[in-house]
């Protein structure tokens, strides 16, 4: 349908994430929530590859069912660890041949069980060249603005980043709530001659919990300010509008920063992600 690098030539980007769903309850709610969002004519739309290695199989099934079912550019994301090349080859065979022209090459986290994962590759870097030699998508990458969390210190984090940004056609930031660190990040990049357009994520912080979980698995600030205020509203409703508020401003202050887009997380749910689009500038149909 299109390429990211032409979408992102056009002007700034809507993009949504979702999850391939482990069961029918699940898959039922995703397909409401992509009529809700794909009303918004987002640029893309991206499906995870099951973390853990829980969800691998449907990841394919889901980007069909955008495609082709709400006519929006869908992105697989493919990790490469407890693969071997042949397994890679495979997929990447599969996705040729239903059209694909985008990917995001990522490492991946072990699947639940697997102690030795016995993979073809140690990064993504690795995928993203596997991939390059075989096809001619645009491939994109995760970008860690406040640093890997499995990084040995800030100098070679940035090192490593900036090695793996500069063989990919953009990247795609995990979320955050400072902007200041997606435009540190971005400087870096490009006083090291790397001009990758790096996407920032955003996700709604509605539930102070799950935030405090993802945000320590990924080395990511979780703001004092934002988790007090989660914690003294009343209801889900008022945790909501707190977390539509917070991402919309991030947003409008990433866009203003320059950004070639923003790329929300959604969890599978529409509600909050449809608010935040419409605030900046994407309102449905």
């Amino acid at each position: 349908m299109a390429r990211i690098t032409q979408l992102l030539d056009a002007g700034q980007t809507l993009s949504f994430e979702f999850s391939a769903p482990r069961d029918e309850v699940g898959a039922d709610r995703l397909r409401q929530t992509l009529a809700r969002l794909s009303r918004h004519r987002p640029q893309f739309m991206s499906v995870t590859y099951g973390a853990g290695g829980t969800t691998r199989g449907p990841t394919r099934d889901w980007v069909r069912t955008i495609r082709d079912h709400f006519q929006v550019e869908a992105m697989p994301h493919l990790t490469c660890v407890a693969h071997t090349r042949d397994e890679v080859a495979a997929i990447i065979k599969d996705y040729r041949s239903d059209g694909v022209d985008n990917i995001l090459a990522l490492r991946g986290d072990l699947p639940q069980g697997v102690e030795s994962p016995g993979q073809a590759f140690d990064t993504a870097a690795e995928l993203a060249d596997f991939i390059r030699e075989r096809t001619d998508w645009d491939i994109g990458v995760a970008a860690h603005p406040e640093g890997h969390p499995m990084a040995a210190s800030v100098e070679a984090d940035l090192s490593h980043q900036t090695r793996k940004l500069a063989r990919a056609d953009f990247a795609i930031t995990q979320f955050g709530y400072r902007a200041e660190y997606y435009e540190q990040f971005v400087n870096q990049l490009d006083a090291r001659g790397v001009q990758t357009p790096v996407i920032p994520g955003i996700m709604p912080p509605t539930n102070v919990a799950g935030i405090e979980r993802m945000s320590a698995l990924n080395a990511t600030e979780f703001p004092e300010e934002i988790r007090e205020r989660l914690e003294h509203a009343a209801t889900a409703a008022e945790r909501r509008e707190i977390g539509v508020e917070v991402a919309v401003n991030l947003g409008r202050e990433l866009l203003e920063l320059g950004a070639p887009g923003v790329h929300i997380y959604t969890m599978n749910f529409s509600r909050a992600a449809s608010e935040v689009a419409s605030a900046l500038g994407w309102p449905a149909d």
